[in-house]
């Protein structure tokens, strides 16, 4: 019993999201359909990828790993905040939000990375199209990916280490539907002012210079598209260009709000909403923003449907 009493006091408490009125339960049950949703798109978009050569090139190489990232980042956070809710239980032990912490931060920073080498691949494709096999080779974007892989986990890693030295004190409920970085910081019986201005200058790097690359890269896309002859390749390139943009909009802005702010400003309503769009919705609208609306993606899904059903 003094070992079960322990083991309690250890664990976390995850205030969760919802409750269990109507509305919440409604609200649940959303989420589960998006969270649905997400996984069969993005598992799609994976396998399509793998499976169809056509599509073995830079641009969807990345789009793979995109979806990958996504397909990490909500089966970090979503099944165990519906155990918890389904259950009644709400603890969560040290070890448990020690792995959310590094899979939400490692997947992040990666995502942040990523999205600058996509809009990266797209300028050199656009502005730079005979020198493209070379600035975008094989060997070129497994690096460039492997990178945002590696500089992300280097985050999640500090992240843990850092978070899990503190003490925390109280009755250690997370004001949050996962183990949050900032979310815990509140708890803390210790200073954390250093690990916070540490924060905000991995944010820096991790945040504002993928977004100057991607301002950058879309600046030079657009003006070479406004100047293409064909009214047709112009209007293609637009769309793409402002799905892509509004995608990095979402992603970018939600996170500067939840990390680049200080422990004493915020909310713990305001983060579990801003958090549960960029972690549940997000991934959701990735795979229909930047790919189920290609044409090559959508005959490789039809393609494979057809094998599917032919028995090949």
């Amino acid at each position: 019993m003094a070992w079960e009493n322990q083991t309690f006091k250890s664990d976390f408490i995850l205030l969760g999201i919802f409750n269990h009125s109507p509305t919440h339960t409604f609200l649940f049950s959303l989420v589960l359909g998006i969270f649905t949703v997400a996984f069969m798109g993005n598992t799609a978009m994976v396998f399509l990828i793998y499976l169809d050569s056509h599509l073995h090139t830079p641009m969807y190489f990345l789009l793979s790993q995109l979806s990958l990232m996504d397909l990490m980042v909500i089966c970090a956070t979503v099944p165990k905040m519906a155990l918890n809710y389904l259950s009644g239980r709400k603890s969560i032990s040290v070890s448990g939000c020690g792995t959310q912490i590094f899979f939400y931060a490692s997947l992040l920073g990666a995502e942040c990375f990523l999205l600058a080498v996509m809009a990266y691949d797209r300028y050199v494709a656009i502005c730079h199209p005979l020198r493209y096999p070379i600035l975008m080779s094989q060997k070129i974007c497994g690096l460039m990916a492997a990178s945002s892989w590696i500089l992300g986990s280097f985050d999640g890693i500090i992240d843990v280490a850092v978070v899990l030295s503190f003490s925390y004190c109280g009755a250690r409920k997370i004001p949050h539907f996962f183990c949050d970085v900032p979310a815990l910081l509140t708890l803390s019986c210790t200073d954390t002012s250093t690990f916070e201005r540490m924060i905000f200058i991995c944010c820096v790097i991790m945040l504002l210079f993928p977004v100057a690359v991607i301002i950058a890269s879309y600046t030079r896309v657009l003006l070479a598209v406004i100047s293409m002859e064909s009214g047709e390749g112009r209007r293609k390139a637009f769309t793409t260009c402002s799905s892509h943009l509004m995608v990095v909009g979402m992603y970018y802005g939600a996170a500067m709000f939840i990390y680049m702010r200080s422990t004493s400003d915020h909310s713990p309503t305001q983060d579990k909403m801003v958090s549960a769009f960029y972690t549940i919705l997000t991934p959701m609208l990735n795979p229909l923003i930047y790919s189920l609306r290609n044409k090559e993606v959508t005959r490789a899904f039809m393609k494979v449907l057809w094998k599917g059903k032919s028995g090949q």
